[in-house]
């Protein structure tokens, strides 16, 4: 049956795209991180000190929900989602993209409780929110570098802690990846509604990250069996060349229009169906391999990491970091 991607924006960063892997599966990576998002309007509403001073996060893997401070979630989510080797101002733009992310989860989760998340405001789970490390995952993580990284990063978000980034007063859609094909994607392009500020933006230097083209070589029967499983009615000839056929790009490099076995497909439906780094891709055959070239890593809309952390090493601050990613949006706070 025909696995749709119907990834409509406005207001709500629900579900983390294609399971992609936070920094725990990528030493040295940034991620790549993106949301399937729902259509959806709320009003954010003013909230007591107390209330604001912690979020409600439940661990998946026990079903516990525990009471994290904003200080230690945001602490954990920059740890999850960024190499702790970038600059200290890329670190601090993420940081303010995640507390951002969280602020408006957990207005979007009062508004409209998801049961599965009892009385939490979102869960650790990275393949439906960012990622997070708790203190102990940090230490894990870093091992005998905890002490060094961790006091980069808390000092970082302690730096940054009291500011978010809205949009006609509401927290953004704060989207993130990990790099784009040099120039960062439309969310109409990849979810299907245009958001003010997340559009294109120039990120070149994107382009001189490691992995930024990548090839991906898979067996030409499994590419026809995934295919006939994926989407209904599809019919392959004996031509492996034509199976996938690229149609149409957007100025960013994302498949717009692609066509298999007959059947009209986005880039992005083909990205999940093969667990592609990106959905700015082309195909080609040889020796019995379909192979997926890749240009970036993610979705391509908000903040690329990697162009975040050229930006801070050629001077940038993280003020400028955000305003060039996320045009249109406030920096308030402080």
């Amino acid at each position: 049956m025909r696995k749709a991607l119907t990834m409509m924006i406005f207001l709500a960063l629900s579900a983390v795209i294609p399971a992609v892997p936070t920094v725990m599966g990528n030493k040295g990576r940034a991620s790549a991180r993106s949301n399937d998002i729902t259509v959806k309007e709320y009003i954010f509403e003013e909230e007591d000190n107390s209330a604001a001073e912690s979020y409600r996060v439940l661990n998946c893997s026990t079903g516990i929900v525990s009471e994290v401070s904003v200080r230690d979630y945001v602490i954990g989510a920059v740890a999850a989602e960024m190499p702790a080797s970038f600059e200290e101002e890329a670190l601090k733009a993420q940081a303010v993209a995640a507390h951002t992310y969280a602020e408006r989860q957990r207005e979007i989760q009062k508004k409209s409780p998801d049961p599965a998340l009892g009385n939490a405001d979102f869960s650790d789970d990275p393949n439906k929110y960012q990622g997070f490390f708790t203190n102990d995952m940090i230490h894990h993580y870093f091992g005998e570098n905890y002490d060094i990284h961790y006091k980069k990063i808390a000092a970082a978000v302690d730096e940054v802690l009291p500011y978010i980034m809205v949009y006609e007063d509401e927290p953004i859609i704060a989207a993130f990846h990990s790099m784009s094909s040099g120039k960062t994607e439309s969310a109409e392009n990849v979810w299907g509604a245009a958001v003010e500020y997340l559009v294109p933006a120039d990120s070149e230097a994107d382009m001189e990250a490691p992995g930024y083209i990548e090839e991906t070589e898979i067996d030409e029967q499994f590419v026809k069996a995934r295919l006939e499983r994926v989407f209904e009615g599809i019919k392959l000839g004996d031509d492996p060349e034509k199976w996938i056929i690229v149609k149409k790009k957007s100025p960013s490099g994302t498949v717009l229009e692609a066509e298999a076995g007959g059947i009209e497909v986005t880039g992005g439906e083909i990205r999940e169906t093969f667990g592609l780094r990106s959905a700015d891709f082309t195909v080609s055959c040889k020796d019995g391999k379909i192979i997926f070239t890749t240009r970036g890593y993610g979705h391509g809309v908000g903040m690329s990491q990697y162009g975040a952390n050229y930006m801070a090493q050629q001077g940038s601050t993280w003020r400028e970091i955000l305003g060039h990613y996320y045009s249109k949006a406030e920096i308030i706070g402080g």
